[in-house]
């Protein structure tokens, strides 16, 4: 019971760091659309154009996610909002690389290490398949401890910190995950 009840507890401290290490993601991803598609990028035929589009059966759809949400949205703010976690992940595959990760990831995420930028782009796919795993898991009220959890909230903060110094620090000075991993049973 008490490995339950702290289960629960860190699952719940966990969601913080991960909702701004999606929410920092997602906005980086969103102004490189935006610098290569302009301001109305989820309207723009030569972006929709560049998503797969696999098949019945084929797994996730990322073109037919976008083509939805955007049929029910009037504004790109909502747009971004409203897309799967999912979605802003498979931008960070190498696909993109020429159109918006080569030329625009420095940019995206100035506090980088300068070096290459596809071994960063996929760098950052890797944080967010880990982020999507452990929120589905969280998500679920699936158990969580047998996971290295204080690697999991180090890749959150990482990833903020490549894009922001100070909402890193904001993120980290807020966190409960630190305190609560001490006190497991």
């Amino acid at each position: 019971m008490e490995l339950y009840g702290w289960n629960a507890r860190v699952s719940a401290a966990l969601m913080l760091p991960a909702h701004f290490a999606e929410v920092v993601a997602r906005n980086a991803a969103a102004d490189v659309l935006e610098r290569v598609y302009g301001p109305r990028w989820p309207w723009d035929s030569a972006f929709v154009g560049s998503l797969p589009s696999p098949g019945r059966g084929g797994g996730y759809n990322p073109r037919r996610d976008l083509l939805d949400v955007r049929s029910a949205q009037s504004t790109t703010g909502k747009v971004i909002a409203e897309l799967r976690f999912v979605f802003w992940q498979k931008l960070f595959t190498g696909r993109h690389d020429v159109r918006l990760w080569l030329p625009h990831i420095a940019a995206a995420f100035p506090l980088a290490p300068a070096g290459n930028a596809a071994s960063l782009r996929g760098r950052i796919y890797d944080d967010l398949e880990a982020l999507r795993r452990l929120r589905n898991r969280l998500a679920h009220h699936e158990p969580i401890f047998t996971r290295n959890l204080s690697d999991d909230l180090n890749r959150m903060l990482d990833l903020i910190g490549l894009r922001s110094a100070p909402t890193a620090a904001w993120v980290r000075a807020m966190e409960d995950v630190t305190a609560t991993l001490a006190e497991r049973p």
